[in-house]
């Protein structure tokens, strides 16, 4: 939809119910094309986005808005968000998140079907497990990362695992290993509450793995596919003394093939917010002194690698042979 017609119309970017628009002008036949095409995209019975400005979101954006419009719709009922939309709600990091339907729970074994853009689990929904985020009812955090770490990928489940420990075990760069522990432990008791039921097995790993000294979701993927192609001693965020007095730290150290990993992405280059005010080619500079530091001053390879080199395990095993490292046999 061209900007200067929705804004005739009088609306903005956000989300609107039928009766808003049609107050606004907007014609009922152009509502109506709002499944198949047209300026207008039904999220939810009733519930509306401009089309084109919703589609340049990014999609964790655009399911926070779904989740909004699925909410709508469920005002009254006893469904709360859960899962993967539970996960956007709390801000947890979303690996390869694409456009999907709504997550949410009902209480008890028998419940309304799901339906396009909403998918219902049942299930039970204690008191201690729902709290309200900006007014819409969801899981709790705790219940959200283990229902997650059930049900979707293991590179989605470890992401937001280690990004919902790291808010308890890190302050200030300060880890603290009793609090992730204690962490763990209440996880563990959730698994041995609904010992039998589906993915509870995998979500005992996922506990297990989880660490909140990952920093992005591109160290917990690095991390697990690492593990999956036979490396034991995964180090995290270890310490190296600098030239001035304050630690270099590195994402990862192999011990077994005395190899540092660092996960390179683009953000830190390209947002001027993590670059402090400088330029690109000072980022770039600074980092190249920082890795020879590193490398003369320990003795071990330093090996980058984005997303793409995360991808699968055998992307990763193929660029850590390009730097001459191999999984210990």
């Amino acid at each position: 939809m061209e900007r200067e017609q929705w804004q005739a119309w009088g609306v903005s970017e956000g989300l609107f119910t039928r009766e808003d628009l049609l107050s606004r002008g907007v014609p009922a036949d152009v509502l109506a094309l709002a499944s198949r095409g047209g300026p207008w995209l039904r999220l939810q019975s009733g519930a509306y986005v401009a089309r084109e400005m919703h589609l340049a979101r990014p999609p964790a954006e655009r399911h926070r808005i779904a989740v909004d419009a699925a909410s709508r719709c469920m005002r009254g009922g006893s469904a709360v968000v859960s899962h993967l939309s539970a996960a956007v709600l709390h801000g947890l990091p979303q690996y390869r998140f694409g456009d999907r339907a709504v997550e949410v729970t009902l209480a008890g074994r028998v419940g309304g079907s799901s339906r396009d853009g909403l998918r219902r689990h049942l299930d039970a929904l204690p008191d201690d497990d729902v709290v309200s985020i900006e007014g819409v009812a969801c899981t709790s955090l705790d219940r959200t990362v283990f229902d997650v770490a059930r049900t979707a990928s293991l590179e989605m489940a470890l992401a937001c695992a280690d990004a919902a420990l790291r808010r308890e075990a890190v302050s200030a760069r300060r880890f603290d290993a009793a609090a992730q522990e204690r962490w763990r432990e209440r996880l563990r008791r959730r698994a041995d509450q609904a010992s039998g039921r589906r993915g509870v097995r995998r979500a005992r790993w996922v506990i297990e793995f989880a660490d909140g000294r990952a920093e992005l979701p591109g160290e917990s993927i690095s991390r697990l596919q690492l593990h999956r192609i036979g490396f034991q001693q995964i180090d995290l965020q270890v310490a190296v003394a600098g030239p001035r007095g304050a630690d270099y730290f590195v994402d990862i150290g192999l011990r077994e093939v005395r190899t540092f990993w660092e996960f390179d992405g683009e953000v830190k280059y390209r947002d001027a917010a993590m670059r402090g005010g400088r330029s690109i080619e000072r980022v770039l500079l600074d980092e190249k002194r920082r890795e020879d530091w590193i490398r003369g001053t320990t003795q071990w390879r330093l090996c980058r690698g984005g997303f793409e080199d995360v991808r699968t395990p055998e992307a990763l095993a193929a660029r850590l042979a390009a730097f001459g490292v191999r999984p210990p046999h």
